[in-house]
């Protein structure tokens, strides 16, 4: 509060005039509002780095509103901002928050009791969310409290009346009325100082949970033993060179990532362990060493999400290294009427596979190393799973530490609560990676290449057109097996000035064309040929 000069007092002459309070400016009271709230981010911040990193309120908050979000609001999410939704989404919770805090520190110029009332209230929906999450602890409330008494705390300080200064003394003759002294600059300065205070304390709790969860020596530490299994040599000409074309092995640091994780599980394998329960016969429990220890095959395969548009960029191809995941499944003795494998991740991501298709035949796998070095954090340390001929959101669980054989009746897994298929068959997809969209290329032959995937059915035939035309075959590089993507290439000959539209659409190893008719990727994968829009010049 600040202090002004009643002029209108009927004090007796040379007495000082008495003093009365008023709100602080809007602007000053919103700031206020935002130390507050600067303080429950540093104080939730610094209390989850002595709980879990999940428990931090503005994450709790963050991972509640991606699940509770609708499924064309999340597909949405990851088309428009791609491996980028996660950064966007924690902007819009610390932009939507700075914008209530400074509304609440507005009402709290008038009303103190309200508006500490609501950001007690804010703090009980952070700690609900923190609650709320799968595999949640007792002490992942404490975040929320610290926060929420931090910022009420903050918020009674700066809006009462102990920044306020007594009263002026009175006119001098002949002179106008004295104003009161710096009131408002008190409160900025007092507001500046906790915000920079919170931002230290917020970054020093985030750099200490970083460091408490590190868990890159243990990785580091990983030996991978020769694979009893070693995949075969891949072609020469399995790609082809083509400036702008990806390259047929994915490096691991340019894998697409799309999960729901905003932050990443860290999990020491010495303390990691996977159980193998429910229809089966012998449940399991295996650490990281047992695992090791079952005798580790290599696995060449494209895995791709369902997320992705048609000729978006969410596949990539990459050399796997893990344990047979049908081998472990027979030494449990899977019972008659099991109808899926529900994997579990640390986070409580479930994701849910037929075991029709994981006893197929085909070489599934409970992954611990990818492209030669054991998995990135982010890629699912220290294991996961990869089936091939399946999107991810069926196949792909990431930090996995259990597997539950069920039934389909029994557990609808995270994806398949919210409406996508239950079995997560790839599509076959051809893309054009050269030229780009609205690239210029010169007149007479230009070279048109890409990529295409039908994972576990393979490619047999690319083709591609130009304005509608006729149909040309391609040339495909060196066929490294169904699980694989196959890169092609063409020569488009003749081609004259103007804008053109190039098309392409694929035929996967059992004859299928692809569809032309499109569909987006909700609820099983995107159809439709991919088309690219060149001018000639």
């Amino acid at each position: 509060m600040r202090t002004v000069t009643d002029e209108t007092s009927s004090s007796p002459p040379g007495a000082l005039p008495r003093a009365r309070t008023r709100a602080a400016g809007p602007a000053v009271a919103a700031l206020c509002g935002l130390a507050a709230a600067a303080t429950a981010v540093g104080a939730g911040e610094a209390a989850a780095a002595f709980t879990r990193p999940q428990a931090s309120p503005v994450v709790a908050i963050g991972s509640a509103a991606i699940d509770l979000a609708p499924t064309a609001v999340k597909a949405w999410a990851v088309q428009r901002f791609g491996t980028g939704d996660k950064t966007v989404l924690l902007g819009g919770i610390y932009t939507a928050m700075g914008l209530v805090a400074a509304a609440l520190g507005v009402l709290a110029g008038r009303r103190r009791g309200a508006a500490a009332a609501l950001f007690t209230a804010f703090g009980g929906l952070a700690a609900w969310a923190a609650l709320a999450r799968p595999q949640a602890l007792p002490t992942d409330l404490l975040p929320s409290s610290a926060a929420a008494g931090g910022a009420v705390a903050v918020l009674w300080w700066l809006a009462g009346p102990a920044l306020s200064p007594g009263p002026s003394p009175g006119p001098s003759p002949g002179s106008g009325p004295v104003r009161p002294a710096g009131p408002e600059r008190r409160r900025v300065l007092a507001a500046g100082a906790t915000i920079g205070a919170a931002a230290a304390l917020g970054t020093a709790g985030r750099v200490l949970s970083d460091r408490r969860g590190d868990v890159s020596a243990a990785r580091a530490a990983v030996r991978l033993p020769p694979p009893l299994r070693p995949a075969p040599p891949l072609p020469r000409a399995v790609g082809a060179t083509v400036p702008g074309l990806p390259p047929f092995i994915t490096p691991t640091a340019d894998f697409y990532r799309v999960d729901t994780a905003l932050t990443l599980p860290r999990i020491d394998p010495r303390a990691w362990s996977l159980r193998l329960h429910g229809l089966v016969d012998r449940p399991l429990l295996i650490g990281f060493d047992d695992l090791l220890a079952l005798g580790l095959e290599e696995l060449d395969h494209t895995l791709s999400c369902v997320s992705n548009e048609v000729g978006g960029p969410y596949a990539g191809t990459t050399r796997w290294l893990g344990a047979s995941l049908p081998a472990l499944l027979r030494r449990a003795g899977v019972r008659s009427g099991a109808e899926q494998l529900v994997g579990r991740s640390q986070d409580g991501m479930t994701i849910g596979t037929p075991v029709e298709t994981l006893l197929d035949g085909r070489r599934a796998l409970l992954a611990v190393a990818m492209n030669g070095e054991a998995l990135p954090v982010e890629h699912g340390f220290p294991c996961r799973t990869v089936v091939p001929g399946l999107y991810g959101y069926t196949s792909a669980t990431k930090w996995l530490v259990d597997l539950e054989v069920t039934t389909f009746a029994a557990r609808d897994p995270y994806w398949v609560r919210r409406g996508w298929d239950r079995t997560g068959e790839v599509r076959t997809a051809s893309r054009i990676d050269v030229p780009a969209p609205f690239a210029r290329v010169p007149p007479g032959d230009v070279t048109v290449a890409g990529t295409a995937w039908a994972t576990h059915r393979g490619i047999a035939a690319v083709e591609v057109r130009v304005d509608g035309g006729p149909w040309r075959q391609t040339e495909l590089a060196a066929d490294a097996g169904p699980d694989l993507w196959r890169q092609w290439t063409h020569t488009w000959t003749g081609a004259a000035p103007g804008t053109h539209r190039l098309e392409a659409r694929a035929t996967d190893g059992t004859g299928a064309v692809q569809p032309e008719t499109r569909t987006p990727p909700y609820p099983s994968g995107a159809t439709g040929w991919h088309s690219v829009v060149v001018t000639v010049t």
